[in-house]
């Protein structure tokens, strides 16, 4: 599908600048989302665009709610609710990937894998922004011990579901374009499927890696386990597992691409 590249930059500026003044982008992440959509509206076109924005919509919605019961907790996080380029390209670079190989070698294949990866960047943000809420105490994906909330791979059932609900509405969206370009419905549940299977699963990895892989670091003066190598108390940490170049960003990358391999597999096998 060609579209101009004039509309594709205007309409990632226009979103962009809003998402800036709204105060979910940074300066780098403000030319990051800008590069990212016009690449994905240049090579992918619309449909392809749309789930970018049910991700980007949903998950800055949710990075404000009930934002004040999470501010205790989000320190432990690498980053905040304002996304930088680094952000911008762990949750959509792999996606700009997909879309440009789609134009240059058509396959089916493309989209079932852009399904899951922007499933599984969806499914992780509304896991980790509804599950931290919990009342419910975290426990850890590789045991089941019990962990203070927002310990890097403690879930929660209203997390899990809440991935679930994000992988979905991925899928639903992509049904209904599907529909509104084709007519027709029945050739195109296959997505539902696989953004399913992607999205879920590749919020689990995600979970996973941040409890085995990922570099994390503990407070002595906050008796806190976090994500960087500085407190916001401005204590330096202590590491205490994981490998030093993988940070939060790179766990994001690595799982959405686990979930645009499941999200291929799903369109082989259901669509």
């Amino acid at each position: 599908m060609q579209v101009n590249i004039f509309l594709a930059i205007t309409t990632s500026l226009i979103i962009a600048l809003i998402a800036y003044k709204k105060r979910s982008l940074s300066p780098s992440g403000f030319w990051g989302a800008i590069l990212v959509g016009t690449v994905i509206i240049s090579f992918g076109g619309w449909l392809w665009f749309s789930l970018l924005a049910i991700f980007f919509i949903s998950s800055s919605l949710l990075s404000r709610y009930r934002r004040y019961e999470k501010e205790e907790t989000a320190k432990k996080f690498a980053k905040g609710e304002t996304r930088d380029l680094a952000q911008t390209l762990a949750n959509g670079g792999l996606g700009a990937a997909l879309a440009i190989f789609s134009a240059l070698f058509a396959s089916p294949l493309w989209f079932g894998a852009y399904l899951g990866a922007m499933a599984t960047v969806n499914a992780d943000t509304w896991a980790t922004e509804l599950g931290i809420l919990s009342r419910k105490t975290p426990r850890l994906i590789t045991n089941g011990d019990r962990v203070p909330p927002g310990t890097s791979g403690g879930i929660t059932r209203a997390g899990f579901l809440a991935s679930v609900a994000a992988s979905l509405l991925i899928g639903f969206t992509a049904l209904v374009g599907l529909f509104i370009q084709t007519a027709n419905f029945k050739n195109h549940f296959w997505v539902i499927g696989a953004a399913l299977l992607g999205g879920t699963l590749g919020a689990l990895l995600d979970s996973f890696l941040g409890a085995t892989r990922q570099a994390m670091y503990y407070c002595e003066i906050c008796g806190k386990e976090i994500e960087i190598p500085v407190h916001s108390c401005g204590n330096n940490t202590v590491k205490i597992r994981g490998f030093n170049w993988l940070n939060n960003d790179g766990v994001n990358l690595a799982s959405s691409f686990f979930g645009a391999m499941l999200g291929a597999l799903g369109g082989v096998i259901w669509g």
